[in-house]
């Protein structure tokens, strides 16, 4: 991945991590007291605020606001490529549904259906709206979309947990 970030992980940044991601609101000096007590690592709130500067501007993590699932409904879309005309619209259909309003996680996958998304919409009658106007603007390229209306969303959130990899991978 070319926009993959060079960054050694320390123990340091991965409890951040693993702390930003049980409660994403704490405060440097919380953390600061969070990294003694419960990691035995002894750091001003000055070095954990720069700490966190540093791997956001390096794109170590990335933050986004997402509303709570309770004010929209969720979809996943599959594209199928009509490949005749594949060639000559493809960037424009991808551009037009990665930068659409709805879209909240976009992907390549391999497979007769490869682009998919996950998309947020308000109600059922906004997502028949929106399949009807991407196939309206890009229906040369599509040949077909399959839609997944995904029902009671049971996680949605990062486990701290998940950060321990990092510190294996590294042999940390």
């Amino acid at each position: 991945m070319s926009d993959a970030p060079d960054w050694e992980f320390k123990d340091r940044d991965i409890a951040i991590l693993s702390e930003l991601a049980d409660d994403p609101q704490l405060s440097s000096r919380e953390l600061t007291d969070v990294l003694e007590a419960d990691y035995g690592i002894d750091v001003s709130h000055v070095t954990v605020s720069e700490s966190i500067r540093r791997m956001r501007n390096e794109g170590v993590f990335r933050e986004a606001i997402i509303p709570n699932e309770e004010y929209y409904i969720f979809a996943l879309f599959e594209f199928k490529f009509n490949t005749e005309n594949f060639a000559d619209g493809w960037r424009e259909a991808m551009e037009h549904i990665r930068e659409d309003k709805h879209t909240l996680f976009f992907f390549l996958s391999d497979g007769e259906y490869q682009w998919k998304t996950v998309m947020m919409f308000r109600d059922r009658e906004e997502v028949s709206r929106w399949i009807h106007d991407c196939y309206s603007e890009h229906g040369d390229v599509i040949a077909n979309v399959r839609n997944s209306a995904v029902h009671n969303v049971l996680k949605f959130r990062t486990d701290p947990e998940i950060y321990e990899d990092l510190g294996e991978e590294q042999g940390t």
